[in-house]
């Protein structure tokens, strides 16, 4: 070995110096008939690889072509002209799959990898050059190889000269234009007898969505550079899942839109992508604690393969599984979100195919409550770990549907899970509503204008909630006669005229002095930005109220969220095209006003506020918060606007809580020393005091809700009114 470094240093000196005296064609000759010879001579076949000279020979090889390129610039040299015209790259493949002598495999990955990550010129348009390169694709990937290492590292520096050469992709995956215009007059035929058959069926209906997706995988090659990418990707190995998960993210993020077309048409990846995120999903136990779920951190593909992480894999049982999924989630949602268009909708379309639809309804719609509880938990952990615009659209397909017309009283639903899903907000599992709420709220977070218009706008567009009439007409009818008018409607309410003669709070008491704003929802009234903002925090009389009692607890606490929520909210919706004021409203609406399922729902609930769980009741007020602060001006009239004239049958946010703090009345007065027992239970609640048993509990932990977010809507109110002046 002394003696084989020497000549290494003598060669490397001669070439760096260029001496005169060395021919690069006859080293390089050399070399490969000294590899060639020792198969002709040698007779001990089990002798490693190792222990011979070919290692050195090669990287002697190797770092000729390298000088010879520094030396001919643009030229071909001869040593260069030498390899392909001998198709030495062929050769190699052959003795590498012999894997003779033992271990030849990973010295031709090791030269391949330095063979393409060295030489400059573009080469693998070649065809003595891309013929190897295929055969070594087709030797990677095999069960049980000893070999991994390499090949993630040669798929790795193929994939990183495809990213920098996207023309060559198509040699890289092996197809040719007979291959391209066999799959599309296959396509043609095949959708010929689709028609044919569909049209010949007993029903009379297309093929299902699972066999189209079984003639299409027929037809697409399961061999190749992705499959072998994706089982690499599986690797008990970190690094080496990481390089090829690193390979297959270069190769799909090709920005061209024909490249795209051709790894969507010509590859499993879409499927096989979708395959392995639903292994993982079934590989989670449905024996988890929900609460284990939601307190994951956001987490990112790379995560996984970091020490930190993997410690943290294994914070409670079955965590190794939840961790791997929503990785590989991450790295789904990645690859949609730098794919070509026409890549991400195929691969979010085959998510949704075998997925969604595949696992995820089937368990949402079981009958048993810790099956629906796991998986609507997980479902809520990967909506908030959805971030890319496609695949977020197909998630929100899935669950909503794509309804945008008003509902219907007691009309039969088109999209069933969405169905289930409100309903199973009313669950009388109390864990149950409150994950899925969970998921409602996750959704509300996302930049999608759907999720608002499917749950909530359609059925406020016309604005059937207000009396017909008291909206429009001339401006100078009176405004101040409208608010009075409207006041003297809630004053005549049995609940609302109760509560403050019981309360003796008379509802005069000046809370804030704010400037006159005038509703751009409404331009017809004129309302005082304090009346609303006082209207919220009157609401829960003196007797019932104990957060100015405690330091930290007012309403002003509210005030510096709601402007970051309203922040977060409103940056998306400036792209959504929505009406700066309200349209204007029929003097005779067709039809009565129907809030819809899903402000049924948290109406329902937020009327039990004071008979709930205390739990239940944070989420359901979240919800209304989050929806309470988007500025759509139909929105914004119903959920904050005290004074509107509701048509019959109508109810408003402001109205059902009128009647909760008119049954909170008359529930307290049966209680001795209210206001005491309101302190305990907020001083335990806040961790000041230990928490004991005591009578009224829920309905004491109610209050203290109600009184929190009657302040909370409070300050969302005015946060929003002086920016709609603007």
């Amino acid at each position: 070995m002394d003696m084989l470094n020497k000549v290494t240093a003598f060669l490397q000196q001669a070439l760096e110096t260029q001496e005169p005296s060395i021919n690069l064609l006859d080293s390089f000759v050399d070399h490969w008939k000294a590899i060639t010879n020792y198969y002709i001579e040698t007779t001990d076949e089990s002798r490693p690889v190792k222990n011979t000279d070919i290692p050195w020979r090669l990287k002697q090889m190797l770092d000729i072509l390298v000088y010879e390129e520094k030396l001919e610039g643009e030229e071909t040299g001869s040593c260069m002209e030498y390899l392909l015209q001998h198709k030495i790259l062929e050769t190699l493949c052959t003795l590498g799959k012999a894997q003779y002598p033992p271990g030849m495999s990973q010295q031709v990955m090791l030269f391949f990898s330095k063979f393409l990550g060295q030489i400059q010129k573009p080469l693998l348009h070649l065809i003595n050059v891309y013929r190897p390169v295929q055969k070594l694709i087709h030797l990677c990937g095999l069960p049980e190889s000893q070999t991994e290492k390499e090949e993630s590292q040669f798929l790795f520096v193929l994939c990183t000269r495809v990213n920098k050469d996207s023309y060559v992709l198509n040699y890289i995956l092996e197809v040719t234009k007979e291959s391209q215009k066999q799959r599309s007059g296959s396509t043609s035929e095949e959708s010929v007898k689709e028609r044919c058959s569909g049209s010949s069926s007993p029903a009379g209906e297309p093929s299902s969505p699972s066999a189209q997706t079984d003639a299409h995988l027929s037809s697409i090659p399961q061999t190749g550079i992705i499959p072998v990418l994706i089982h690499l990707g599986k690797s008990q190995k970190s690094r080496i899942a990481l390089r090829a998960m690193e390979s297959l993210l270069q190769l799909v993020s090709l920005p061209k839109e024909d490249t795209g077309k051709i790894l969507a048409e010509r590859t499993p990846v879409c499927h096989l992508l979708a395959q392995r995120l639903t292994e993982l999903y079934c590989l989670v136990p449905s024996t988890l604690d929900p609460a284990d779920i939601h307190s994951l951190p956001g987490l990112q593909w790379r995560t996984q393969f970091t020490e930190d992480t993997a410690e943290e894999s294994q914070s409670f049982p079955g965590s190794e599984h939840v961790y791997r999924f929503f990785c590989f989630l991450d790295f789904c949602d990645q690859i949609v979100k730098k794919a070509p268009k026409v890549l991400a909708n195929k691969v979010a379309k085959a998510i949704h195919h075998q997925w969604l639809k595949g696992v995820i309804e089937p368990q949402l719609l079981q009958m048993s409550e810790v099956g629906i509880l796991v998986h609507t938990a997980l479902l809520s952990c990967s909506l908030r770990h959805t971030h890319s615009p496609v695949l977020l659209e197909e998630l929100v397909q899935f669950l909503l549907g794509s309804d945008t017309h008003c509902e219907q009283r007691d009309q039969s639903t088109s999209h069933n899970l969405r169905y289930c899903l409100i309903e199973h907000c009313n669950h009388i599992s109390d864990e149950i509503s409150i994950t899925t709420l969970r998921v409602f709220e996750e959704l509300l977070k996302k930049p999608n204008r759907h999720i608002l218009t499917n749950l909530v706008l359609r059925n406020l567009e016309m604005r059937c909630y207000r009396l017909p009439g008291s909206g429009c007409g001339d401006e100078r009818q009176g405004a101040e006669a409208d608010v009075l008018e409207e006041t003297d409607e809630l004053e005549e309410d049995p609940f609302f005229t109760d509560m403050y003669e019981d309360s003796g709070f008379s509802g005069q008491e000046p809370l804030l002095s704010l400037p006159s704003v005038r509703e751009k929802h409404n331009p017809s009234t004129h309302i005082q930005a304090a009346d609303v903002v006082n209207s919220f925090l009157c609401l829960v009389p003196q007797e019932a109220k104990t957060s100015h009692l405690v330091q930290e607890a007012g309403y002003d606490t509210y005030v510096h969220d709601a402007h970051k929520l309203m922040k977060e909210c409103s940056g998306p919706s400036l792209e959504w095209n929505w009406p700066d004021s309200a349209k204007a409203t029929e003097s005779a609406p067709n039809t009565d006003f129907y809030e819809g399922q899903f402000l049924k729902m948290l109406f329902d609930r937020i009327a039990r506020i004071l008979e709930q769980p205390y739990e239940l009741n944070l989420q359901v007020t979240s919800v209304l918060s989050r929806l309470a602060v988007f500025p759509h001006p139909h929105l914004h009239e119903y959920l904050l606007d005290p004074y509107i004239s509701l048509s019959p049958g109508a109810r408003s946010l402001f109205s059902t809580l009128v009647r909760v703090i008119g049954e909170l009345m008359q529930r307290i007065q049966h209680i001795p020393n209210v206001t005491e027992r309101l302190m305990i239970t907020r001083r335990q609640l806040m961790g000041q005091e230990e928490e004991t048993m005591m009578d009224h509990a829920t309905l004491l932990k109610g209050v203290i809700v109600l009184e929190e977010f009657c302040k909370e809507l409070a300050a969302i109110a005015f946060v929003k009114l002086p920016m709609e002046q603007q």
